[in-house]
């Protein structure tokens, strides 16, 4: 009988102590927020090239990091920013920008994350995210790639950008000067977000 006790207790020690190790091992996820990003959705057109430009941003992910410091997870991700917080040089092509996102309907262009890989490098981890990105009330699969690096003030700087269609996206390419200025398709998305420990 005190075999057998001795037996399972020493199961239980060892359960615990396995519990323990992974939980050392794998730290509990940090939560981070942001309210301003450098976001610009720049192409082309018949004319000249052109950008857009945003400063406002709602973001929160919960990083996980190794001994080091390093990130080397990232659990969860959701992104929002006002349509109608793109700006130009000039109001007229706000104007028609936001006619063609459907702004009136549709105010915020949202990520959400719904897998990901997480590189984790010292001088900045590459995460790589597979999620929903909703622009003009159209939802598509899309991949996106950030370099996130961990600052001395509890700040973490993501920086990426992608290129879409604005035709997948049921988007049609704005035109100016009563249609003889007409934009490209194809628009890049480069942004510099600024996150905070929460």
């Amino acid at each position: 009988m005190n075999a057998r006790f001795h037996l399972a207790a020493g199961k239980i020690t060892a359960f615990l102590l396995s519990f323990q190790l992974l939980s050392f091992l794998s730290p509990a996820q940090v939560r981070y927020t942001g309210n301003t990003i450098d976001l610009v959705v720049s192409g082309t057109s018949t004319l000249h090239d052109w950008t857009m430009r945003s400063v406002k941003a709602d973001c929160t992910a919960f990083f996980g990091f190794n001994a080091a410091g390093v990130i080397n997870g990232l659990e969860t991700l959701s992104f929002s920013t006002p349509a109608t917080g793109l700006k130009s040089e000039h109001t007229a092509m706000d104007n028609n920008a936001y006619k063609a996102l459907k702004t009136d309907k549709n105010p915020a262009i949202i990520y959400t994350m719904t897998a990901v890989t997480v590189t984790p490098a010292a001088t900045g981890s590459t995460v790589k995210c597979i999620g929903m990105l909703t622009i003009a009330g159209a939802t598509k699969d899309e991949e996106i790639v950030a370099v996130c690096k961990p600052n001395a003030d509890n700040t973490i700087t993501v920086t990426g950008s992608r290129k879409i269609s604005m035709k997948e996206y049921s988007i049609n390419p704005p035109t100016f000067m009563l249609g003889a200025v007409k934009t490209g398709n194809d628009i890049v998305i480069s942004f510099t977000l600024q996150l905070k420990r929460s």
